[in-house]
Order: C-alpha cells, then structure tokens, then sequence
C-alpha cells in the first residue's frame, strides 16, 4: 500500500503554489476580516459638564462619587453626583482675606479637610452644613493627607497622616461627635512623627500613601519633591488605633529606603491604580522631574513593596522648562499627564503616547486633574470650566502590545473574546516560537490559529519535525468540528501513518527504548480517544491494512479490541495457537456469535476450558449451535473427550432445563455409546408421559436396540404403551421385567391377561418350571388354571395342580355367594323405590287466592302456574322465560321442539267427513300425545325451583347487564 505520508506531501506541494497564487491576488492568510464597520470611541472619552461657576474655581477634589470645589474666596459647593440635581453650598464664614490653598477627599467621602494659604485648616463632614476648625493644626501649611483606609468610618477618620510644607509628618485623628450638646474640637490630637529632608534641607511632603501588607505589616509611602521614601512595619494585633509612631521610630537614628532623582520641578505627585474588587493598589506612578517613575506594587516583599519599576521619560514634545505636568492620574495601562493646555496619555508598556486632547485658550489655563478611586472617572477643571473623562474599554489594544514585545501569555489574554485578534496573537507566537526552534510549541500554537493547513504542514515537513507536524495534526484533528468528516478522516489516517513510521524507526534503535515507549503510549491513547472513535470505526478497513503494512500486530490486536472487533483478535490468537488468550477474549467478552464461530476449534486443544466456559455462559448461548462443534470433537472416539461433550449436554438438561429434542438425542447418542448406566437413568428419570418427555422415542429405541442395551429398549417401549413388544423382549432379559411390565395396562384386562398368559407360557415352554408357572397364577388375579392348563406338556400329574384347582373351585363358590348377596339387595332396593313413588303420588299443596308469583308478582290463580316443594310458586310462562336462557343449547333446541308439537296438537282438525269413530281414536290418540309433550316440557322447565336450585348456583357468576345490551343501558341512563 502506497503511504499516505507521501501522497499527502504531493497534495502540499500543489497547494503551496495553489497558496502562493492565492496570496498573489490578495486572499488574506487569516480565516477572520479584519474590518470595523463603525468608527471606535476612543478610550478617553472627554465631556464637558454643563456647569457654569458664579466665581472662580480655586480647588477640586472628587472621591466616592461626592464632587466638592471651592469658589472664589469664602464659597465650597458640594454635588452628590449620584443626586447631581441637588447641590450644595456651605459658606466658609471668613472675614478675613484667606484663601483655600488645597482641599483633601478621604475615600468614603466623608471627610473633607481644607488648608487655607493662611496655615490654618478647616474640617467639613459631609452630613453637617457648618465648617469647623482644627485649631490644633493652626500654623502649618498642609500639602498632603495620607487617609486611614482600614480603620476610617463616617464620624471618625482613625489615625490618619498629614504632610507639610515643612517637610514634617503629623498623625492626627478627626472625629464627629454626634448627639452631644457642647460642641468640642473635632481634631482629637496632632503630633510631629517625623521629618523629611533632601540634600538641600527640609522640603515639602507632596504626597503620603497608608498600604497595608500580609500578616499586619502596613507600608507607607511619603515623596518630596526629589525623594520616594517607604516606611515599612509590622502593626501589633490590637494596636492599630495607636496609629503609626512606632513605624516612624524605628527609623529615628537612620533615614528609612528610598528612590532619589537628580532633577527637580520643585514639586512632585504619585498616582495609584487600584482594580474593581479590590481594596489595595496594584501599580504607582510617581511624576518627578526626571520622568515618571512606573511599577507595581508587591506586598509580599519584606522591605519594599515597590516592584518591576522603570522610569518613562516625558514625551519628546514636552518643554519640561517651559510646560511642566501639573498633575498624574494612573489607569490599568496608561497615565495621564496634565499639561498648562492639553492632556496625555502614555501606555505603561511601551511608553508611547496613544492620546493627546488639547483644550481651547477660551477655557483658561489647565488647573488640576483629579481621579475618582471609587468610581474611576477622571475629573480636570480650569478655573471657569470642569471637564469629565470616561475610561472605555482601555484594554482594546493592550494585546498588540504585549505581542510586540513577546509577552504572547498576556496579549492572548487581553483578547481572548476577540477571535480575529487572538489568531494574530497565536501565528505570531507560533512564528517566533518555529524560529526559536521550539518546534513543539509552534505546532500547538499553528494549530489553534486559522492559517493555511497546507503551508504549516509543509512548513513542518520541510524542517525535517515529524514530532512537531504530529503534534499540528493532533491538535487541529481535536479543533475539528463533527460535522467535517472528510477532515477529520484524511487526519486520523495521516496520524496512524506517522505513528507507524516513527515506531518503525524507534523500534530498531536500542538507544530510544524509553522514547519509543513512550511513542506507543501516545498511539494507542491516540486510537482509543473517544473523539477519533467514530471516525476510526467508519476508516477501520484503512486503519487495518495501514498496521498490516507495516506488520504491526500488536497493535492490530489492540485496536480490533478497541474497535470491538473481537473476531479479528480471536482468530489472531488462533493463528498464532495461542488458544487460552483465545478463549480469555470470549470469556471476557461474552459474545454468544463468537463462540458458535470458534468452539470448532478451540475444543480441539482446551475441550475442558472450552466447556468451563459454555457454562459460565448459561442460557446466552443456545447449546442446539453448539453440537456440531461437540460431534466433530467426538469424533475421534476418546472416552475423555465423549466426558466433556457429556459434561456439557448434562448441564443444559439438568442445570439450564432445556427441553429442544436435538439436545436430548445427543446426549442419549452419547449416553449409549459410552455411558450405558447412566442411559438407564436418564431414561427413568425423564418419566413415562411421553407428553412430557423430550427425546425422540423411535429414535431412542432404534439408538439403544443398534448397541443392544435391551432393559433401555423396554423402557422406551414402555413408554410408547407397546406392552406387548416390551414383554416380549423383557423376557429375553428378566421374568420379573416382564411381569413388570404386564401389569402395566391397568384399564385394559383383556391385554393384561394376554401379557400374562406369554410369560406363563415362557416359564412353561421355556423354563419348565411348574413351580414358577403357578407363581404367576397368584401373581397376576386374572389367571386361572384353566388358562394355563393347555401350555403344560400331557404327562405331567394333577398332583402338580391340586391345590390349584381347589383354590379355583373355592373361588367359585366364593363369587356364586357374592351373586346372591346382591340379588337380595336389589329386590329390597326396588320395593323401597316403589314405595316411595306411591307416597310422592298422594303429596298436594294448597294455594291461597292471594297467592302471587315470584317472579311477575301478579295474582298466581289468573294464568297456568307451578308449585314447588320449596314453597315458590311461577306462572308457566314466567318460568319458562326465567329458565330458558340459562338450558344447555340442546335443551333449548329440545324445548323449542315441544313447543311447536304442543301447538300443533292443539289446532283443531280441517277434516270434517272423516267418520265419527274414525276421529275418536284421532282425538284420543291426540289427547295422549299433548299430555305427554306437557310433561317432557314440565321435565325440562319444571325439574326444580329457579330460586333453590342448581341454576341459580350457577348464575351466581353472570352479570346483571347482558354485556352485549351494557351500552345500551348505560345511554338510557344519561
């Protein structure tokens, strides 16, 4: 057979071309079109929002959907923007000519927190209408507030952090008491925990951050203008609410960690970027004058939680001299940098700017952007207008650019609900992977993608990766859909091909053993996949000639097995004389066909096996099929073979109870031939009914006369009640057989006397015992001496019969004595008869006029009635209608008879000249004719009481409604 691996090859080289020509005329490589039939909103989404200030906005902070700005000098106005309807406005209540300078939003929203350019700072909550003051913070200009997120609620913010101006750190605590009638100071204590300095001096604490780690350790993070520092430490359990002077005193004779840059823009600001479902950052970006320092955020490590960091440098047409960034904002994959007049947009994975939205000189100059943590919303204000941005959909594109630079595990999943983005990602991955030489994992990927199958394959084929070309195979054969048989079938046959060709070259290296195993492994999974099943079973005459090809019957054997082929794997065993394995597959299988097929010759080699498993079998195989391979096997005429034939035919009769006739003749063929006992009680066991017995009884006698097993021939013949045949014969054998058998016809004498008269005249012609003939005048009552007299020869004496003929004469007289007896009882019986039918002559009953019959319930004495012994008493005709459908058919037939005669009897005769004599004798002769048709009909209808007697016991069971008239009624009912 021509290998299909070679004629597969051709088929590629013509579709190389057929591919080339494709591509020539622009035919894309991909199965996907790579259209959008809309134009896609951008991921930045920017809306003004319809508010037109009544002054100048001076600061903006947004948390937890609550907005809060400040207005010119004395004015904070606050927007839920979940009730954006409903605004409103608290007047600071400032005389003098102090300004806010910076405001700060915890994360619940809750707690507001304004810094004055005066060095004083203002405390709002958001259920109270009144601003209150924190005097304790009087004298510091605040630049930042790190908010307690772990132990901060609606009335108490917990142990929060507050950076100055200074450089000084403060742990503060502000709480709202509520219900209490003296007002107190919300700031509950303010103390100095620590200083930050740079190279120059004190400097400005720009930013605090409070993260809490694993096993209680909680990490903060504080940047200056040049510096991030990072204070790392472990929080006792049950100390949290002392807050965080224990952190800061560990660092008090030696600075903590920190991330230093030469260049400065006096000022700097770090941005977090915490995913949905989440309550800790994952990323940071930090803006400082040399660029934007960008990582993630590991609470796992010890001493930093700073990780994977990388500085981007700002856009090239950024004039940091000119236009520094105000302000960050960080996403899942971008930061946003805001500038005097526009807004960018730079991708954390590549650093390159992927927006950029400019704003008008009507507007103003860009003041702040802020992001909402809760919500994620971005807001950016000027100081006339407020601008939102929407995040859509912002990682669209991450996926190209993970796959430029080789992160294939990322990019597939950012597209995985992009079909046609998601084969890019995978040929591009299986490209680099093919050039990497990493063969088997190009495969799988080339597999997955919707490339021409032809230009991979050859591909493989000419880089000399059979194993990798398998690899594609299998897992684009497991990417096929049923309905594409065709493919499906040109796989599975190019598979096995490969398999056989790869174990073709492994087996005959010693070197590869493991591998070449391990090869096998992988064939026989791949034969016995459920998905190949059907496949495998429509192709198996391909299959079957591919492993014959190639002389591999090993797994020849495994795959007919998998194929349920058993016959093929049993006739395989057979061939190779290995017929236990054989009778293993059979046993195991239990297919009844199979071993009708193949007990011919397996009960030549293991008959005693082969018969332990026709029993194990029981009824699922019909022992009728089964005798030709035990007649073969018989054959050969040894006792030890004829047991095993034996063995099994007594299981089917005795154990199984088979009652087929075939079955029965065998093993009476076998019985006679080897086991003449055992016939003998086969036969009595099977009983004399021939309606119950099951072997043929003319083939049973001619069976046992051919081997001259007589006492078995007397018994069939017993059993087919030819009595005299079978004494003649048991006379042959045993005077006591036929005696036997003489007394066998019980119901016919005169044959019972015929049998044993032969075997009187046998013990006197034959045996000449006198003796022995009288023995069988006792045995049987229906000799007498005088019937056997004519066998005896003449000169034998009466001496020898007289005490027979005594007891003869004595029994004679006997019998004439039993005659009289019952003549005398009959005589007396007779006159006790006649008696009686005087007696029932003069017996009368007396009727009432009152009387009424039983059945109609009408006055008795108006038509001809009965009167019963019972006391019962009918109209002629109501008892004739109660009685006549319950009489036999004869009896009504009769009945109906009588009744015509009786009508006919009582028409009067059309003859009037017949002489006067002539019809007196007429009339008389008919007068006694109607009476006696009257009393045969009182015999059938009158014969007893309808109500006492036997007819109405045997009505007992007829229903009410003749059924035949049940619908009837039952209509008239409804």
């Amino acid at each position: 057979m021509a290998s299909i691996l070679d004629e597969y090859e051709d088929s590629l080289s013509r579709s190389a071309s057929l591919q080339q020509s494709r591509a020539n005329v622009g035919i894309p490589h991909s199965g996907y079109v790579n259209a959008r039939l809309e134009k896609e909103t951008p991921i930045f989404n920017k809306q003004r929002i319809d508010f037109t200030p009544p002054e100048k906005i001076n600061s903006l902070v947004v948390s937890c959907n609550q907005l809060c700005m400040s207005l010119g000098r004395d004015t904070l106005f606050r927007i839920d923007l979940g009730k954006a309807d409903e605004p409103n406005q608290v007047e600071l209540g400032r005389k003098d000519e102090a300004r806010v300078y910076r405001m700060f939003l915890d994360h619940t929203g809750s707690h507001l927190v304004i810094a004055l350019n005066t060095s004083e700072c203002l405390y709002l909550n958001r259920s109270a209408q009144k601003v209150r003051t924190l005097s304790r913070w009087k004298g510091h200009l605040i630049e930042s507030v790190g908010w307690n997120k772990f132990l901060g609620s609606e009335t108490n913010t917990g142990p929060i952090l507050v950076g100055t101006a200074q450089g000084q750190i403060y742990e503060a605590e502000i709480s709202v008491s509520e219900g209490s009638l003296f007002s107190t100071n919300p700031d509950q204590y303010f103390r100095l925990v620590y200083s930050l300095e740079e190279e120059a001096g004190p400097t400005q604490v720009c930013c605090l951050e409070i993260e809490r780690g694993l096993d209680g350790k909680c990490f903060i993070i504080a940047t200056t203008s040049k510096r991030l520092f990072q204070f790392v430490g472990k929080v006792p359990e049950g100390t949290e609410q002392q807050g965080f002077g224990f952190m800061f005193g560990m660092h008090a004779d030696h600075l903590p960690s920190f991330r230093e840059f030469p260049a400065s823009f006096g000022y700097s600001e770090i941005a977090f970027y915490t995913p949905k479902l989440r309550s800790s950052p994952r990323s940071f970006a930090w803006m400082m004058g040399n660029g934007v320092l960008y990582g993630t955020l590991d609470y796992g490590r010890p001493d930093s939680i700073l990780s994977d960091e990388r500085v981007w440098e700002y856009p090239s047409d950024v004039d940091v001299a000119a236009n520094k960034p105000i302000s960050i904002v960080l996403t899942q994959f971008h930061f946003l940098l805001l500038l005097p007049d526009r807004v960018k947009a730079v991708c954390t994975l590549n650093g390159q700017v992927v927006f950029q939205d400019l704003f008008l000189e009507k507007f103003g100059s860009l003041k702040r952007m802020i992001k909402d943590p809760t919500v994620g919303q971005i807001w950016i204000h000027t100081e006339k207008v407020v601008f939102r941005y929407h995040v859509q959909r912002e990682s669209r594109d991450v996926w190209k650019m993970y796959m430029n630079v080789n992160k294939f595990d990322l990019a597939k999943e950012y597209c995985k609900d992009r079909p046609e983005c998601l084969d890019i990602v995978l040929a591009r991955e299986a490209e680099h992977s093919f050039q990497n030489k990493r063969y088997l994992d190009s495969a799988k990927c080339y597999a997955l993608t919707q490339n021409y199958f032809e230009e991979i394959a050859l591909k493989f084929i000419e880089a000399k990766q059979e194993e990798a070309l398998m690899e594609f195979l299998l897992k684009k054969l497991a990417s096929l859909k049923s309905s594409e048989k065709t493919q499906t079938t040109l796989l599975t046959t190019w598979l096995t091909e490969l398999y056989l060709n790869r174990l073709g070259a492994l087996e005959g290296d010693t070197s590869k053993r493991s591998l070449c195993d391990e090869t096998r492994e992988k064939f026989c999974s791949f034969l016995s996949s459920p998905r190949n099943k059907e496949c495998l079973f429509n192709n198996r005459a391909s299959i079957y000639e591919l492993l014959a090809s190639h002389g591999d019957t090993e797994h020849m054997v495994y795959f007919s097995v998998i194929m349920q082929d058993y016959e093929r794997v049993v006739a395989h065993h057979c061939q190779h004389d290995d017929y236990d394995e054989a009778l293993n597959v059979l046993t195991r299988h239990r297919d009844e066909k199979l071993f009708y097929k193949f007990s011919p010759v397996l009960i030549q080699h293991i008959p005693k096996k082969v018969v332990d498993a026709w029993i194990s079998m029981g009824t699922k195989l019909d022992a009728r099929k089964l005798i030709p391979a035990l007649v073969n096997y018989s054959q050969s005429g040894s006792t030890q073979q004829i047991s095993e034939a034996i063995r099994y035919m007594e299981f089917c009769v005795c154990e199984l109870e088979e009652t087929e006739q075939a079955i029965h003749n065998y093993l009476l063929s076998l019985y006679a031939l080897c086991r003449p006992d055992s016939l003998l009680s086969y036969l009595e066991q099977a009983g004399t009914n021939p309606n119950r017995i099951h072997y043929d009884l003319k083939y049973a006698l001619r069976l046992c006369a051919e081997h001259g097993h007589h006492r078995a021939c007397v018994h069939v013949y017993k059993v087919m009640e030819l009595y005299e045949e079978a004494v003649d014969l048991a006379l042959q054998v045993d005077v006591d057989l036929a005696k036997s058998c003489a007394d066998l016809p019980e119901e016919d004498e005169e044959l019972r006397k015929k049998l044993w008269l032969k075997i009187a005249r046998h013990v006197v012609q034959e045996e000449k015992d006198v003796k022995k003939a009288m023995a069988c005048l006792s045995s049987c009552n229906l000799l007498k001496i005088e019937d056997v007299l004519p066998f005896f020869p003449d000169f034998v004496t009466i001496d020898h019969f007289k005490e027979a003929i005594c007891n003869s004469l004595e029994d004679y007289n006997r019998h004439i004595e039993e005659l009289k007896r019952e003549m005398e009882e009959a005589t007396q019986s007779a006159k006790r008869i006649r008696e009686d039918i005087q007696e029932m002559r003069n017996k009368y009953g007396s009727v009432e006029p009152q009387e009424k019959c039983a059945a109609c319930d009408f006055p008795l004495l108006n038509r001809p009635f009965y009167l019963f012994l019972c006391g019962h008493m009918f109209h002629y005709d109501c008892l004739f209608q109660a009685v006549f459908p319950n009489l036999p058919a004869y009896k009504q037939a009769k009945l109906e008879d009588l009744q015509k005669k009786l009508g006919a009897t009582s028409q009067p005769s059309k003859a009037h000249h017949r002489p006067k004599d002539t019809d007196a004798t007429s009339l008389g002769k008919g007068q006694q004719s109607r009476e006696q048709i009257k009393a045969d009909i009182d015999d059938i209808v009158a014969a007893e009481c309808v109500y006492c007697g036997e007819l109405m016991i045997r009505s007992i069971d007829k229903p009410f409604i003749d059924p035949q008239k049940y619908e009837e009624e039952r209509q008239s009912w409804l």
